[in-house]
């Protein structure tokens, strides 16, 4: 069995390898160390309220209403990572999906990727505002990929609301509020800390 760390490791790895930019975007003009910083300082604290343990209700054009839980923390360095959860009346799982959420400052935004099969669910956020904006791609190795436009709102210590619109012809028309969700804080917010050890 591979040790946790190593594990996680590997995800992140992945990841970053699954969100580098093609060679064209690489060529632009890169921020300096000092407007790197000041961004990540500037943006580093956007996903926050999503830190701690969630429950929500859901309501979905296809499947209709829906019941689960959310756990957000935060790494080390400050990604984040949650996990997404949806579950029956008997506590049996549905739906689960784990996304890591990293800023990158040389884009002023937040690059994502999610699991499903493989990492190829890939997205990028931005907050505006009080709000925060998601736009990722969902299904990606299956018959029916999908884009969701995610808008997190009314935003508080205790509770969040959330809503997507979908397109499945790559943007040509889109399916406003396709899924909605309020949740509601269950437990605080707690951060996972380094995985391995300086000594």
């Amino acid at each position: 069995m591979r040790h946790p760390a190593i594990a996680v490791r590997a995800v992140l790895l992945c990841a970053l390898a699954a969100t580098a930019p093609p060679l064209a975007a690489q060529s632009a003009p890169r921020p300096t160390p000092d407007q790197i910083r000041a961004s990540f300082a500037a943006h580093k604290g956007d996903f926050d309220y999503l830190l701690g343990d969630w429950e929500f209700t859901a309501v979905n054009r296809d499947y209709g209403r829906m019941h689960g839980f959310w756990s957000a923390v935060r790494l080390a360095d400050g990604q984040v990572l949650d996990e997404y959860r949806i579950v029956g009346d008997s506590g049996v799982t549905y739906y689960v999906t784990r996304t890591l959420r990293v800023y990158n400052p040389a884009r002023s935004e937040w690059d994502l990727v999610s699991t499903g099969d493989g990492l190829h669910d890939l997205g990028t956020g931005r907050r505006e505002g009080d709000e925060m904006h998601i736009e990722q791609k969902f299904g990606m190795m299956t018959e029916q990929p999908s884009t969701w436009r995610i808008r997190y709102y009314d935003i508080r210590a205790d509770r969040f609301s959330w809503s997507a619109d979908r397109t499945t012809d790559e943007g040509k028309t889109w399916v406003a509020g396709f899924q909605t969700l309020e949740a509601r804080r269950i437990d605080p917010p707690r951060d996972l800390g380094a995985l391995t050890r300086s000594q």
